[in-house]
């Protein structure tokens, strides 16, 4: 365990990896939960406990959670797979299903876990009658693998294509974390703060806090000093008043999950930043993968906001900040309106203005890669 000064962490940050082989391998996640104080690796050999750290937000950014929910699928059959015998067993096939079930519920908003588990539960479908359970095994991890490969790349596109859409020099108002740590590359909203500091871009970043669990003070901000860009903390209520002094000159943050409309669902008080940026006619950008969006939603109505518990509120770092007993609302997520978002990035290109129209016109497609 270590106190992570950014001079000192690692040069490539993650919050997910693969390591080992097939029979020997294991899943390791930075706990994020720890970060800024301690740096601590938790590696993963069992679903329960995947499933846990999903759900404490020692691994999250919806991303992040698909790469570690497809790796989970593995973990969990491998040792089936090693005393199994013959073709894919029934029980194969069950525990596939189990896995499934336990991943895809431990996140209901983000829509990138179910995305990933049902390419693994596809590749799974495609190969069940002709291999052998290890065969079926490293398949899969090779599919989760894909995934992961997927994600470096597209996160890469995205930071092109949304470093050329921020001014040139100005203040850029970010929310939540969107970066390496929450993705399997440089990020998707952050990503593009990056690239657009390695373009030479004067740019200056503006990192709410992100209450009440503070991702944008101890994600975001960890994040940005170690790639050197130049960031400034400030109290999620300030936002107002730094676009009000002409301190912010675009917005731009993530999403969980994106309808076929364009509404956009993210972390809890995107939407204010939203509503804010439009009233001072600051551009507001949202940066997110394809896998991010969900079609058979038709508006933002429609999706299942989660919610946390009332200690995350009441409590923060062991200290508590609030009556024990207080009622407490915790929606972990809100929703965006399309109306009010300037432009959505994705690797595939931009939606200025989104529509359903412009939307299902640049969604069409399959993925990146051949299927496995």
């Amino acid at each position: 365990m270590t106190k992570p000064d950014p001079a000192e962490l690692p040069a490539t940050l993650y919050g997910v990896r693969w390591e080992g082989g097939l029979e020997d391998g294991h899943l390791v996640l930075l706990d994020q939960t720890r970060l800024p104080k301690d740096l601590v690796y938790l590696q993963v050999r069992d679903i329960e406990i995947l499933r846990k750290a999903i759900c404490d937000l020692a691994v999250r950014g919806a991303p992040a959670i698909g790469i570690a929910g497809a790796y989970g699928i593995v973990i969990h059959l491998v040792p089936l797979a090693k005393t199994a015998t013959g073709k894919t067993a029934e029980s194969l096939e069950q525990a596939h299903a189990h896995a499934h079930e336990r991943l895809v519920s431990s996140r209901p908003t983000a829509v990138n876990l179910r995305w990933a588990l049902e390419r693994m539960r596809d590749c799974f479908q495609r190969h069940s009658d002709h291999l052998t359970p290890l065969e079926m095994c490293a398949r899969l991890l090779m599919e989760a693998k894909r995934i992961h490969r997927e994600d470096l790349e597209l996160c890469r596109r995205i930071a092109e294509n949304g470093a050329a859409l921020l001014p040139i020099s100005g203040g850029i108002y970010t929310h939540c974390n969107t970066g390496a740590l929450a993705t399997g590359g440089v990020g998707t909203a952050l990503g593009c703060l990056v690239e657009a500091h390695n373009r030479g871009k004067k740019i200056q970043v503006f990192s709410g806090e992100t209450r009440p669990l503070l991702q944008g003070a101890r994600l975001t901000a960890l994040e940005l000093q170690h790639a050197k860009v130049p960031v400034t903390l400030c109290c999620d209520s300030a936002a107002a008043s730094l676009m009000a002094r002409g301190k912010i000159q675009a917005v731009i943050v993530g999403a969980d999950r994106i309808c076929a409309n364009g509404d956009t669902a993210n972390k809890i008080g995107t939407y204010s930043v939203a509503v804010l940026a439009k009233f001072h006619g600051i551009p507001f950008y949202v940066a997110a993968p394809y896998s991010t969006f969900d079609l058979a939603l038709a508006d933002g109505s429609l999706i299942h906001i989660e919610e946390r518990h009332a200690d995350e509120v009441r409590r923060s770092q062991g200290v508590q900040l609030a009556p024990h007993d207080v009622p407490v609302a915790n929606p972990a997520f809100d929703v965006t309106p399309a109306a009010l978002i300037t432009a959505i990035v994705t690797e595939r290109g931009v939606i200025e203005h989104p529509t359903r129209e412009r939307i299902a016109t640049l969604m069409a497609g399959g993925a990146s890669e051949p299927a496995v």
